[in-house]
């Protein structure tokens, strides 16, 4: 691959050219926010905080996506002839499969079985985030479908020249996979939850749309969560104190090490978002005997609620669901928030509102043999994905008469 005069990767053809950035640091804040849907205020495009310069490059600073845990900074530049910023993929070069929510481990124990080397891959995704997104950034002045036409050919063509087996853009908009399949990508969807709010003014609009058997037991539920003197706060913004902080933290660690060995997120992290962007997070802290027991961090688009980790220092019936969903619904309908966003996995979320919703990746694969067995495999598991959606979507709490008003 030639190389740019900063050192860079760099790929080119007639109509622009493809830079590789070690780090969020190669560019500017003006030049990431310069991107549609990374800064709020954009009410044309929406913001999505976890794309924004803040986040990502916290999570850079931190050292917690950087080269030495597996997460090598390789960020696509898309440049017009002239040195003119075009667009942007967050991406890295990953050493291994984890924090990234789309599993490919059987893709690679197979291809290393059969003498082929899956690792190094490019990863283009936030970090540690399963949560739908712009991956394809484009500056908010272009024409859309060219820009990102050209990011996904030249994410192809660098793949290629990278000599690396595959890349993967995970967690996007499904108005982006048409783009990619173009570009020889192929398409894998899965399922999260996520709750709608319907213009509710009131939580008990929301339950209003239940049937009566599942909105008794929501009521119930709730009571039950606080029932042992526990009382819930909501902080954000200048209540974001290193205090808050070191009080959520013990509580992430504590659920991370049993979970799975090793949190990916260290407490500087922490602390940088919460210079950063105090504003676009919400801790959902819960307190007994004046002490914060447990927590759930959420972030603060302009129509989503995206809610991340969560953890506790107590054990107590129905808090978890307390803390991180029926909570999420709380915020969501007193800030007119259209979504949230609950995360990965978790079918129990759809006794409490939440329903089934697609998501969507896609993948290119550079050996021929790998690529048609994955090809083979995805055409399977769509038609899964299919299939499950529809009946998870039959068994939701809501009154039966409300079903045909269910989102798309």
């Amino acid at each position: 691959m030639d190389q740019g005069d900063d050192g860079d990767g760099q790929a080119a053809n007639a109509d622009y050219s493809i830079r590789i950035a070690a780090g969020i640091g190669a560019f500017t804040g003006d030049e990431w926010n310069s991107f549609a849907g990374t800064t709020r205020g954009d009410t044309e495009n929406g913001y999505n905080p976890l794309v924004s310069f803040a986040f990502l490059s916290a999570l850079e600073d931190s050292g917690c996506a950087v080269r030495r845990t597996g997460w090598q900074g390789h960020h696509l530049r898309l440049e017009t002839a002239q040195g003119r910023l075009l667009g942007a993929v967050p991406c890295y070069l990953k050493s291994h499969s984890q924090g990234e929510y789309v599993f490919d481990h059987g893709w690679s124990d197979a291809f290393e079985r059969a003498g082929g080397r899956y690792y190094p891959k490019l990863q283009c995704a936030v970090p540690f985030t399963p949560v739908t997104g712009p991956r394809l950034l484009v500056g908010k002045s272009e024409d859309p479908d060219a820009v990102k036409a050209g990011l996904a050919a030249g994410l192809k063509m660098v793949t290629d020249k990278l000599g690396v087996s595959s890349a993967h853009v995970t967690f996007a908009q499904e108005s982006d996979i048409a783009t990619l399949e173009a570009a020889g990508f192929l398409h894998r969807t899965d399922q999260q939850f996520h709750f709608f709010n319907e213009g509710f003014s009131t939580y008990d609009d929301f339950l209003a749309t239940l049937a009566s058997r599942k909105r008794k037991a929501m009521k119930k539920e709730r009571r039950e969560a606080l029932a042992d003197g526990i009382s819930i706060d909501w902080l954000t913004g200048k209540d974001l104190t290193e205090k808050a902080w070191d009080d959520f933290f013990a509580f992430y660690m504590d659920t991370g090490s049993r979970k799975w060995g090793r949190p990916y997120l260290n407490r500087q992290f922490f602390s940088l978002i919460g210079e950063r962007m105090a504003d676009d997070i919400l801790l959902v802290m819960a307190r007994r005997n004046g002490r914060y027991i447990a927590g759930a961090i959420n972030f603060i688009g302009s129509d989503a609620l995206y809610g991340r980790n969560w953890g506790c220092v107590e054990d107590h019936p129905f808090l978890h669901f307390e803390v991180c969903y029926h909570q999420a619904i709380d915020f969501a309908i007193e800030r007119k928030l259209k979504v949230v966003e609950a995360g990965a996995q978790g079918e129990h979320k759809l006794a409490r509102g939440y329903r089934p919703v697609t998501m969507h990746s896609a993948h290119y694969i550079s050996h021929p043999g790998l690529r048609n067995a994955v090809a083979d495999y995805l055409n399977r598991e769509r038609r899964e994905v299919e299939r499950m959606g529809e009946y998870l979507e039959e068994h939701t709490p809501f009154r039966k008469d409300l079903e045909d008003q269910a989102p798309e």
